[in-house]
């Protein structure tokens, strides 16, 4: 793996390491701004047809390079709180948003205007590239309304609690309810790389939160203040995750392989650096100082989540007082620390070589065809499973606590749900999520099926529904990053550690699990602003802090 001591997927790829990364400068939205900020897209609202209520409608028209045009598109509705919640079943929300190929005419706003509010129910055409829908944090929202109709800048405390005016529920791209595949996005020049396209239509909702703030207030006080640029910049844009999420990371594995290969590439880029110089050491100094009131300003009400936060705090103070000449050297003196602390600790540290690795973040991408090697002999088969997946051939699957849960889809929302198998019906409909316990029962089959010149084919003519096992497994040799090395029907299997790995490349901070099921996060909490786009750009954003809107 281009000649780097990269670490090897037996650390990397457990639950607990997983459920503790944090954003990096390989994140989506970090990359999605460095792009729109270096090539200057030029973003300008078009259409704002909004009511003394904030109610209506929006357009920001958007020119990226090689003259391609795209729309994001805006609708706020009236509310009520008995129908307000973040959950899928929900049917009505306080926006519904769309980013379009191209630039909309009156006819596509008023057919747009019948289906987006629908979300899943509408009809829509393949000029339409994402599809989302989002909820106000009425009290932060009220509160910063208020303030500003009063003549007066918000609550910083406040804001450190919640740090966004509105928060996502589901943000649909690739094909869902008749928009646009992946494969029309991947051949343009805006938003060819992974979930890049859905970044920009999250960042352009915070343009329209913020200039609705604004508007809302000097429609109850034409003298009200407008809000600092730098409370502004901190704001950010809420997001409510739960199960829906968690299956993508064991569907895709190829490209999970790539997000992962590429981070741990660029780690080993950045300890392979050597000396460590005093102006990078003086540099860490202050991210770790910022990671630390970071940690601090994060709210949670999930006992793990507090616990995990706490020891990282003090592991991050331990850390200011190391002495290291290398940063393999301090990456050494915190190999008895958590996961959290260490993987916040490689986030600073690629935060500090942008140089090194910056490039990596327009590969994520990757092509999940997958062939099927029907030559492979029955013995190599037999060798790589006990190479690469003994931890899924040491658990015992007839226990109680190790076949604790089974995956299935609602009937109702088709979405992914988890069910106790030993109290809940529907275990006969379980999806194919138990890899592990998949694995060892090939691993059994082929060992009872094996004689010297066996081949992958000559099995699966006895055997033919491992197939997707088979070449699974076989996939591994190329993408061994690509397969979560944990009992995902084990009891102790938590889904919040699949969508925080999920998320964070996204680029999410502030995790606050609800539960073992659904978490909120940030995204774009520090970013740049629509208005800051064409002017100087350090890419300093990382860990936003309340702290530095007092400086």
């Amino acid at each position: 793996m281009n000649g780097l001591a990269l670490r090897p997927p037996d650390t990397v790829m457990k639950l607990d390491r997983m459920g503790s990364f944090h954003q990096t400068r390989l994140s989506f939205v970090r990359s999605l701004l460095r792009k729109v900020m270096g090539e200057q897209w030029q973003i300008a609202r078009s259409v704002w047809e909004l009511d003394g209520d904030g109610y209506g409608c929006c357009v920001y028209s958007v020119l990226a390079p090689f003259e391609e045009t795209y729309s994001v598109v805006i609708f706020s509705n009236p509310l009520s709180e008995e129908n307000r919640t973040d959950r899928v079943i929900a049917e009505a929300w306080d926006v519904a948003f769309v980013l379009c190929e191209g630039v909309v005419d009156d006819g596509q706003i008023a057919e747009l205007q019948e289906n987006v509010p629908l979300q899943e129910a509408g009809r829509y055409l393949p000029y339409v590239l994402v599809l989302s829908r989002a909820n106000k944090s009425t009290r932060n929202f009220e509160h910063l309304l208020d303030c500003l109709v009063n003549g007066r800048q918000p609550d910083r405390a406040q804001l450190a609690k919640v740090g966004y005016l509105y928060r996502t529920t589901a943000v649909y791209g690739n094909g869902k309810f008749g928009i646009a595949d992946y494969a029309k996005l991947a051949q343009t020049q805006a938003f060819g790389e992974t979930f890049r396209a859905q970044m920009f239509a999250v960042w352009v909702l915070r343009q329209f939160a913020l200039e609705q703030l604004d508007f809302l207030a000097k429609q109850r006080n034409r003298d009200a203040a407008e809000l600092d640029p730098e409370i502004a910049r901190y704001l950010g844009v809420g997001n409510a995750t739960g199960l829906g999420m968690a299956p993508f990371l064991v569907t895709h594995p190829r490209l999970i392989h790539q997000w992962i290969s590429v981070r741990e590439t660029a780690i080993a880029r950045v300890l392979a650096w050597g000396v460590v110089s005093d102006l990078a050491r003086a540099r860490f100094g202050v991210l770790l100082g910022r990671a630390t009131q970071h940690v601090r300003e994060i709210t949670t009400i999930h006992e793990r989540q507090q616990a995990k936060n706490e020891k990282m705090l003090l592991e991050l103070v331990q850390t200011a007082a190391f002495r290291f000449d290398t940063w393999q050297q301090l990456v050494g003196q915190t190999a008895a620390m958590s996961d959290e602390t260490q993987e916040m600790l490689y986030a600073i540290l690629l935060e500090l070589h942008p140089f090194l690795v910056d490039e990596l973040a327009e590969g994520l991408s990757a092509d999940e065809d997958e062939d099927l090697r029907p030559m492979m002999s029955v013995a190599q088969l037999i060798t790589l499973i006990e190479r690469e997946y003994a931890w899924a051939l040491a658990i015992d699957y007839t226990e109680r606590e190790t076949a604790h849960w089974f995956w299935y889809r609602s009937a109702e929302k088709e979405e992914p749900r988890l069910g106790n198998r030993w109290e809940e019906m529907g275990a006969e409909k379980e999806q194919a999520l138990d890899v592990g316990r998949s694995v060892a029962q090939l691993h059994t089959l082929l060992t009872l099926f094996h004689h010297p010149e066996a081949t992958v084919i000559d099995f699966l003519l006895h055997y033919p529904k491992w197939r997707g096992i088979v070449r699974r497994v076989q996939m591994i040799e190329t993408a061994p990053y690509g397969e979560i090395r944990d009992n995902l029907i084990g009891r102790t299997c938590l889904p919040i550690d699949l969508l925080r790995c999920k998320l964070s490349f996204f680029g999410a901070s502030k995790f606050d699990p609800r539960s073992n099921l659904w978490v909120r996060i940030t995204l774009f909490q520090g970013a740049p602003l629509l208005t800051d786009v064409g002017r100087p750009f350090a890419d300093d954003w990382f860990l936003p802090v309340v702290k530095k809107l007092e400086s």
